[in-house]
Parts: structure tokens; C-alpha cells; sequence
């Protein structure tokens, strides 16, 4: 076990938690790479370094390392990635042993392997256990339905949407009084329609050799075939306008065979070049502000669907497919429009009216989408909820009922 730690933060509150000092917070996920759940950790580790807290994190480690340490917050680095069973197995003594020499109140776990160790880790050594249930866990058989039900033995379930809430409810039996809803939240500092500057927009569009006066469609999603590319793609065409920019943000995780098969698509489509697909974009609200429309088209539901909210934050047209998570976020009509999952006529029909919206529809539009972020999906809301929770659980009479 390594670890990288950062200055003290400032005690700012007179909470305490174990054996009278402040409380300790350790979150576990599989890695610190790319991704909502990794973004969450730290924006939660920020939240407790504020409050005084002494948060921690454990993971196999990764490039959003130096990002956590900024935070305030300390890294451990642990196998919590490896998923045969006698690794699961060994990251509970791991583990345990963290705990016990940090003094841990709480485990919160993101993930489910890490969850399967942390679970009993925390049993072992008395910390209260949280998880946040952020996937859809779809498919599988018994043993399948058996592994993901970690995610539902935290002493508090934290739900990222009021459908996934109903997905676990009708899935598992399940006391609902465990539950607690905290959507996902966004930076509306970082994610600031008028920080934007112009030359980090200009900037973007002469990395990815995109005309200044070109209508920029952009989809920013994994590389993987139910993000719904292929139907973006095929909508692009449809348009029939030779304008019209597809970007498509997201890496590809399966060694370029979706790029390829990404570029075959667009070019049988008679795309050519007008469909641009970048990888990672390192700045994201700057992407979005030259974006004309932003898209989730994703065919399977998603839990939440992050990248909504932050488009909206920019004050962003947004098209949605009519499903999950993703369809709370979105408000039909005002900050943008809702298609049925895999139809490429209806997302080219929304594709139509967000183009064509005039410049007075366009501000209006931004406007109540600005407002809608700010007032239901702020990122500070998401850090009170989850230290509400916490606190909940390090209250005098939850203590005693442990």
C-alpha cells in the first residue's frame, strides 16, 4: 500500500468523529482515470476538506491523482481494480488495516468490486459503510443479480436519479428508508458560460481543423456502440446540410476497433471528414460553447447523464433519448428536446429545430438552461446532500443503533 498526501486541511466545523477528532471519509473506487464516478470522488473530497473532514481515497491509482491532492485529499493506492476473488478477498485485510491506522468512520464505496471488499472491511472494523449506486447493473442471470446487490448493502444507498430509485426498488427487496437521492452535480463555476474566453474556443477549432462557419453537432460519450454513435451519425446524414460538424468526444477503450468502425460508417455515409472524432477534449466547457447542440443519444438508459447538465451549465441546447436518468435532467421544450432511444429520424428532426433555432430562441433557450442547472444540479447541492448523509450516520442515535 503507497501513499500520497497533501498539507493538512483547515478544521473549519466542530464535528467530530472517532475518538473525538475530526471525521475520517474513505471513498474506494477501481481506478483514478477518466469519469463521472472519478470526478465525484474528488468534488466529495473537496467538500469534506472544506468541512474539516479528513478525507481519503483508495484505488489502483491513475492520472486523477494530482487532481485529488489539490482537493485536499490523501491517496492509498490498492489492487482494488484486480477482480478474481482471492484479490477481493485479500483487500479486505488491506483494507481493514487502513482503516484501523486512519481511524476511518465511514467507507463509501463507488464501485462494485471495491464494494465487495470494502463492505467487509467496514463490518470487521466497525466504520460505517455508503454506496453510491451509479450504474444500471442491467443483465446477467442469478449470479450476476447476487454480485450486484453489494451496491445495495451500504447502511445508506445513495441513488444518482429518482429512475434508478425505481430500478432497485423493483429489482431487489429492499427497505426504501435506506435510500437517499443525490442527483450528480455540476461545477457551475468551472462549467460558466461567460469564463469561456473566445481563444479557448478558437483554439479547440483549429485543433480539430473545423471551418468557422461551420453548425457544430457534438456527442461527448465513451466510444462503445450503445452511446448511440452510429444513430448520430446516421441522423448527421439525414440532415442533408454540407455544414453541419459531428464531434464525437470520447475515448475508445477497445484498441481503435470502434473509431474504425465509427469512420467506415461516416464515410459509407457520404460524411467524409464533416465527422470529427477526437478522443479526451481537455476542456470541456470550452467544447460545448462552440457546440451549436449537444446530444445523448444513448440507446440503453443511463443512471444520470452527466454530460446533460453540464451543457445545459453553458447555457447549451441539448437533445436527450427519452430514457433513464438522462430524461430528469432535461426540460422538453425549454432547455431542449427528448427522442426515442435509436430512432434516427426523430434525433434528426431535433437535430432541424435546434439548428434553426434564431438567435432571440437561441438566448432564451440559454437562458432557462443556465437557470435549471444552477438551481437543481449545482455540484455544492450534491456535497451538502452526501456529508448530509454522513452526518446522519454519525449522529448519536445512529451510532447507538450500530
Amino acid at each position: 500500500m503507497t501513499e500520497s498526501s497533501t498539507a493538512p486541511a483547515e478544521l473549519s466545523t466542530g464535528e467530530v468523529g472517532h475518538k473525538g477528532r475530526p471525521p475520517v471519509v474513505l471513498q474506494l473506487l477501481p481506478r483514478l482515470e477518466s469519469g463521472g464516478v472519478e470526478r465525484g470522488t474528488i468534488e466529495i473530497t473537496a467538500a469534506l476538506a472544506r468541512a474539516g473532514w479528513k478525507p481519503l481515497v483508495a484505488s489502483t491509482g491513475g492520472p486523477m491523482e494530482h487532481q485529488l491532492t489539490r482537493a485536499g485529499g490523501r491517496h492509498f493506492t490498492l489492487p482494488l481494480a484486480a477482480k478474481s476473488p482471492w484479490s477481493v478477498y485479500a483487500n479486505i485485510a488491506r483494507l481493514a488495516r487502513l482503516i484501523e491506522a486512519e481511524g476511518v468512520d465511514i467507507v463509501h464505496a463507488r464501485s462494485r468490486i471495491p464494494a465487495w471488499s470494502g463492505c467487509f472491511a467496514a463490518r470487521r472494523t466497525g466504520a460505517r459503510f455508503v454506496t453510491t449506486y451509479h450504474g444500471t447493473y442491467f443483465g446477467g442471470g442469478g449470479l450476476k443479480r447476487w454480485y450486484n446487490s453489494i451496491m445495495l448493502r451500504g447502511e445508506r444507498v445513495i441513488v444518482t436519479s429518482q429512475f434508478i430509485r425505481e430500478h432497485v426498488l423493483e429489482r431487489y427487496s429492499l427497505d426504501p428508508s435506506r435510500l437517499r437521492f443525490i442527483p450528480r452535480g455540476v461545477d457551475t463555476v468551472e462549467f460558466d458560460p461567460k469564463r469561456a474566453a473566445p481563444e479557448r474556443r478558437i483554439l479547440l477549432l483549429k485543433e480539430w481543423r473545423i471551418p468557422d462557419h461551420a453548425l457544430i453537432v457534438t456527442l461527448p460519450a465513451r466510444l462503445t456502440a450503445w452511446k448511440g454513435q452510429e444513430i448520430m451519425i446516421d441522423a448527421i446524414a439525414r440532415l442533408g446540410h454540407s455544414d453541419v460538424y459531428c464531434l464525437l468526444l470520447g475515448e475508445d477503450h477497445q484498441h481503435g476497433r470502434v473509431r474504425r468502425r465509427l469512420e467506415a460508417r461516416a464515410s459509407a455515409r457520404g460524411l467524409g471528414d464533416r465527422v470529427r472524432i477526437v478522443g479526451i477534449c481537455r476542456d470541456m466547457p470550452a467544447a460545448y460553447m462552440l457546440s451549436d447542440v449537444v446530444v445523448s443519444a444513448s440507446i440503453l438508459p443511463e443512471a444520470f447523464g452527466r454530460t446533460m447538465i453540464e451543457a445545459q451549465a453553458m447555457g447549451r441546447p441539448v437533445i436527450a433519448t427519452d430514457h433513464g436518468g438522462v430524461r430528469e435532467t432535461v426540460r422538453p421544450g425549454e432547455t431542449g428536446w427528448l427522442v426515442p432511444p435509436g430512432d434516427v429520424d426523430a434525433l434528426a428532426g431535433a437535430l432541424r429545430k435546434a439548428l434553426s433555432l434564431t438567435p432571440r430562441e437561441r438566448e432564451r433557450m440559454a437562458q432557462a438552461a443556465i437557470a435549471h442547472t444552477r438551481a437543481e444540479y449545482d455540484v455544492r447541492l450534491m456535497c451538502e446532500r452526501t456529508l448530509a448523509v454522513y452526518r446522519e450516520l454519525l449522529s448519536p442515535g445512529e451510532r447507538a443503533r450500530a
